[in-house]
């Protein structure tokens, strides 16, 4: 990993450059912020990758990074990691939060079939809800989100899960499965795992495939460009794709959605979850979302992955925020902004973004100091 010191752009400052994979990040207790890196995989077994692309293999590259005082360091290592040879595609620690106590988990993603984690992986907590221990670099089950969707399958839909993005609501964790396509909870001891809701499916008229010269932006969870070459044009049914969830001042779960393949520009939704699990479209006409964030004032910050089908090879991203009354407003939009993979808000009221997400060695995260001045 590549340390650096406070790098100024246009439009943001670099907080640290040179990470493997990052997912997710989050302030801890002491005021510092900590970071996951899902790793480069290893050289361990090898399981196929539901995109069909190759085999994904396993090892224990996967991190946590703390930044403090404009440098970076990994404090917990050895964590469960899952990717191509050549570290793309990584599955590994995707996210990090903090209890009422200051008690630190962490959400290990997977991106395949549960029933070859443990026949072909062998006992790896990869799908799980983690525990861990800053001091003695260990850690503790926490609970099983892959087994549940094996056990469970709420959608109906293929047995996949990559658990990707988490809050804890008092003693609550509330999970977003993007293989699965579910909201989840569970009892921060482990207790009550059960399924929120689940993400509908859309119907897409009138789809636009990729050709044979698209680019291949994501193995580990697209279809290679030559998939659909015989679809049906005229209509077909996407899943929904939940990628970030933050609790809103209503108390009601807002959850951002990717859209699946072909990842069409226009229809990522926000969604709001009620107190009984139901489900309404909050905010929609984005493309490809992939996290959120509501400030103390009520406003919403939305974070878009690429502005464009991921498949035509512009990687540039959006930050968005929506006001209180449902105005919107584009306060970064690429300048340098780049397959951003999860934000926060943090105690200075400042955004800090994941910048070139799911990039092996060159992840970055980002300070955007003053947001409401960047208004366009």
């Amino acid at each position: 990993m590549k340390l650096e010191q406070l790098t100024i752009t246009s439009s943001f400052v670099v907080l640290a450059d040179g990470l493997d994979n990052p997912k997710g990040l989050g302030f801890g207790p002491d005021g510092s912020l900590y970071v996951t890196e899902a790793g480069t995989g290893g050289d361990g077994a090898s399981i196929p990758s539901p995109s069909g692309q190759g085999f994904l293999r396993y090892g224990t590259s996967g991190a946590i990074a703390k930044i403090e005082n404009g440098t970076a360091k990994r404090i917990v290592t050895g964590l469960p990691s899952l990717a191509f040879p050549d570290g793309s595609g990584a599955a590994g620690p995707h996210d990090i939060k903090f209890d009422t106590t200051g008690k630190p988990y962490v959400l290990i993603g997977y991106a395949a079939d549960p029933a070859l984690r443990d026949t072909t992986l062998g006992n790896t907590d990869l799908g799980k809800i983690i525990k861990l221990d800053f001091k003695t670099n260990s850690w503790t089950t926490v609970a099983d989100i892959a087994k549940y969707e094996l056990t469970h399958n709420p959608d109906g839909n293929d047995v996949v899960s990559n658990p990707l993005a988490f809050l804890i609501d008092d003693d609550k964790i509330v999970v977003v499965d993007p293989g699965a396509n579910d909201l989840l909870s569970v009892g921060i001891d482990g207790s009550h795992l059960q399924h929120i809701a689940v993400l509908p499916q859309q119907i897409l008229t009138h789809p636009i495939f990729p050709g044979s010269n698209s680019e291949n932006f994501d193995r580990g969870h697209a279809p290679p460009p030559n998939a659909y070459r015989n679809a049906p044009q005229s209509q077909i049914t996407i899943q929904s794709v939940p990628t970030g969830v933050a609790k809103g001042p209503d108390g009601a779960y807002y959850i951002t959605t990717f859209t699946g393949f072909p990842f069409p520009e226009g229809e990522a939704k926000i969604y709001r979850v009620d107190a009984n699990g139901q489900l309404a479209v909050y905010a929609d006409d984005f493309t490809q979302l992939i996290d959120l964030a509501f400030n103390t004032q009520g406003d919403l910050y939305v974070l878009q992955h690429m502005n464009q089908s991921g498949w035509k090879g512009k990687p540039d991203g959006s930050l968005i925020k929506i006001a209180q009354d449902g105005t919107r407003t584009t306060l970064l939009n690429g300048d340098g902004l780049v397959t951003p993979s999860a934000m926060t808000i943090g105690p200075d009221n400042a955004l800090y973004v994941i910048n070139r997400g799911g990039l092996p060695g060159k992840g970055q995260v980002i300070k955007i100091e003053d947001p409401s001045a960047m208004e366009l």
